[in-house]
């Protein structure tokens, strides 16, 4: 109500009581509606609304917002929304740390969900966002680095930032085209369709996955998810590496390609059972099937350590496939994962391996995982596998 102060003047506010600030449980429930709202606005594609949860003084970070709100556009979104997990408030100002879970209409059937860092500050009764950054384990989001291109393939979605289109058809295409290899490799069900990354360097796709560039240098392509992925376990991602990539041939490409969608499809069956030989070299068994290149070709590095030395001693550790090894040694670490897997489909058939493979992921521990699947499926023992894979290395690349 407007009164008449004292001094003569009209006043509204100025003679009314202070304002008391929120209590806590209040400005929780506010600053969770504040994101309610943001998100709705991202979701219905309401610039207005979306940069109305900016702080009005911070011109520069809602110039920001506006293009991070424009770069998105291309983005076939299901849904968007914060899910809060913490809140401080000290006085006008409020740190949240949420995370950020959305979904892409027709490919996603459960959430990405990545954390986000928000400050906030309370002007004239309102909450305004006056920061928001990956938090703690999070990385950028494709969209934050440039406007987001999409080309929809007939199994697949390529989103892409500072690339040709015709770059991004062309990885569809292979995709495409991968698709239906890796069902026939892997029989059962999945989702037979992919999302696949192309940022616009290997910088840009570091930043993607909160890692060094050095790390992902010669690898073209990478695949993020969790393993033991049934049910509503976040979606994978592929991401490719531009730079690396783009120096493959065409066999190349469909072998990354083909590698990385067999994790997809295989994630459900993936759990910390699972040793790296063997969802590596699943993969690559899948990738290399029918390709009619020889063994010799595809394990070279592998080759060389069999003629020099003889045979490993023993299936490759988890360790051996770090990013940061020696290429040669990581070379080697997959074609000997590739070839014992080849050693499984070549003996016992396409089907017995893919038991074989779901047989261990569904082991309660790391502990006798193998062991027990090589009993129960393959009939035969560590020690048994171990001595035929080594005569099959020398059969084989000899």
């Amino acid at each position: 109500m407007i009164s008449l102060c004292l001094c003569g003047c009209l006043c509204a506010a100025a003679c009314a009581p202070a304002a008391r600030p929120a209590a806590p449980g209040t400005a929780a429930r506010q600053l969770r509606q504040v994101l309610d709202r943001r998100a709705a606005a991202v979701l219905h594609r309401d610039r207005a609304a979306y940069l109305a949860s900016f702080d009005p003084r911070a011109t520069a970070l809602r110039a920001t917002g506006s293009t991070e709100f424009a770069d998105l556009a291309a983005v076939p979104l299901r849904s968007w929304q914060y899910e809060v997990t913490d809140v401080a408030t000290t006085g006008d100002t409020a740190t949240v740390r949420a995370r950020l879970r959305y979904r892409l209409a027709g490919y996603d059937t459960a959430p990405v969900s990545t954390p986000r860092f928000l400050q906030f500050v309370r002007r004239s009764g309102r909450w305004y966002v006056t920061l928001d950054r990956p938090g703690d384990g999070g990385a950028q989001q494709l969209w934050q680095q440039g406007p987001v291109e999409a080309v929809k393939g007939a199994r697949s979605l390529v989103l892409g930032v500072g690339q040709d289109p015709a770059r991004l058809r062309a990885v569809a295409a292979v995709a495409d085209r991968a698709v239906p290899e890796v069902s026939r490799a892997w029989p059962g069900s999945w989702a037979r369709r992919v999302v696949v990354y192309v940022p616009a360097s290997l910088d840009a796709m570091a930043a993607l996955l909160g890692r060094s560039a050095a790390t992902y240098r010669d690898i073209a392509a990478v695949t993020t998810g969790e393993t033991g992925g049934a049910g509503a376990a976040p979606p994978d991602r592929i991401i490719v590496n531009p730079d690396a990539y783009g120096t493959l041939s065409d066999f190349g490409q469909r072998v990354v390609l083909t590698h990385e969608i067999t994790h997809v499809a295989t994630r459900g069956a993936t759990s910390a059972a699972t040793p790296t030989w063997l969802s590596e070299g699943f993969a690559d068994w899948s990738a290399y099937r029918g390709s009619g290149r020889s063994a010799a070709t595809l394990a070279p590095e592998l080759r060389a350590e069999l003629h020099a030395d003889g045979p490993p001693h023993a299936l490759p550790a988890d360790r051996n496939f770090a990013f940061s090894a020696e290429q040669s040694a990581l070379a080697r670490a997959y074609e000997e994962g590739w070839l014992a897997c080849e050693l499984v489909a070549d003996t016992w058939g396409a089907r017995r391996l893919a038991a074989f493979y779901r047989e261990v992921g569904a082991h309660d521990g790391r502990s006798g995982a193998v062991a027990d699947a090589l009993h129960d499926v393959l009939s035969t023992t560590p020690g048994a596998f171990t001595r035929l894979w080594q005569t099959y290395l020398k059969r084989r690349l000899g």
